[in-house]
């Protein structure tokens, strides 16, 4: 090994350079100083990138919700307070919940007057299913904007924020965008199978429907994961985040945040640009390399592996949330007044993706 480092250093200072000009030579400390700051400017060249958004992020006090955000309020409340506690933890554990929570999005999807497409499959030897409505687009239907979250909760969790908040968001999307006229298509998909043991693999629900959407060729030129979107606080250190993201964000978790990867750096700009520009709630964003941890913890992940641009929305879960995965995950802890907020805020974004002439 230290013939191999010598034989580099004498391939950038050869010998005979090193005996005429002796004085000319770096002493090797100074050598290693100025690569370490070299490297440092690196690394925070590369975070900026990867940390620099659009626009600026809300920092003014709480506005009056409008009376459709106290309706919007309202809707989410009574959906989240149905999954996590009328139904409770529901996953293939507690299969007859997950049966039951399968049922009531779909029944809501139709009493929205839409269509539902369902993608079966087995899981556990039991069947389990994606669950799908869409309002066509009318220029340009082959041009697809997805929007999913997951419904199935983590094992001993009745799942309030993670993820009721998801579902209860999606739903409410579904009904605010209802009766827009979008150029491009918008889907609504809500998965199942997000949680442990299935993330990550074959099995995870929305991994499935990303590769049955890749086999038919589907045209998804955004999809938004709605993920745990329930938990705001104005207290100074509720927030934390993995090293060394504290160097660049609030330390308030009062924020939605917008997570992509490097690929998906376009969509995480265009949707925080938008929800800056016509939302009044703090935002922040991301698109970072996917081993950063907490960057895919969630279904955005899967079309990620089938190379669609993909992004998280999210209150950052555990970063903030301290009942994440815990049985104390339940509905009267989430801010329904700022879930509200941040809900209309997305709404308007998929507008803005989709081309529509009006929320509502």
């Amino acid at each position: 090994m230290k013939a191999c480092i010598m034989r580099d250093i004498l391939a950038v200072f050869p010998v005979e350079y090193m005996h005429r000009n002796p004085e000319k030579m770096i002493p090797f400390p100074a050598f290693l100083f100025i690569g370490l700051i070299i490297m440092a400017l690196l690394l925070f060249a590369m975070l900026r990138y990867m940390t620099n958004m659009p626009g600026d992020p809300y920092a003014g006090t709480h506005q009056s919700l409008s009376s459709d955000e106290e309706f919007l309020k309202t809707q989410l409340e009574e959906h989240v307070f149905i999954l996590s506690y009328t139904i409770g933890e529901r996953n293939i554990w507690h299969y007859e919940r997950l049966v039951t929570a399968a049922n009531y999005i779909e029944r809501v999807f139709r009493n929205l007057g839409y269509d539902v497409a369902k993608q079966e499959y087995q899981t556990e030897k039991v069947p389990v299913w994606n669950i799908a409505a869409e309002i066509p687009g009318s220029s340009r239907p082959e041009e697809i904007i997805l929007v999913g979250a997951h419904y199935d909760s983590v094992i001993g969790s009745p799942g309030a924020n993670d993820n009721a908040s998801g579902v209860a968001a999606l739903l409410e999307m579904a009904r605010l965008m209802k009766m827009t006229n979008p150029s491009r298509t918008i889907r609504f998909v809500a998965f199942v199978n997000e949680e442990p043991p299935f993330f990550h693999t074959g099995d995870m629900g929305s991994r499935r429907y990303s590769s049955f959407v890749r086999a038919r060729n589907e045209n998804i030129l955004a999809m938004f994961s709605l993920e745990t979107i329930g938990w705001y606080s104005d207290m100074q250190g509720s927030q934390k985040y993995p090293f060394p993201l504290s160097w660049f964000y609030p330390a308030t978790g009062n924020f939605l945040a917008f997570v992509g990867n490097i690929p998906s750096r376009s969509l995480v700009h265009r949707a925080i640009g938008v929800f800056r520009a016509k939302t009044a709630f703090p935002s922040e964003g991301i698109s970072a390399p996917g081993w950063i941890t907490g960057i895919d913890w969630s279904d955005h992940w899967s079309f990620w592996e089938e190379g669609y641009p993909a992004v998280m929305v999210t209150d950052t879960a555990l970063f903030r949330y301290d009942f994440y995965h815990t049985a104390q995950d339940t509905y009267e802890k989430l801010n329904y007044r700022s879930m509200a907020q941040a809900v209309w805020g997305i709404s308007n974004v998929v507008k803005d993706l989709s081309g529509s002439d009006r929320l509502h």
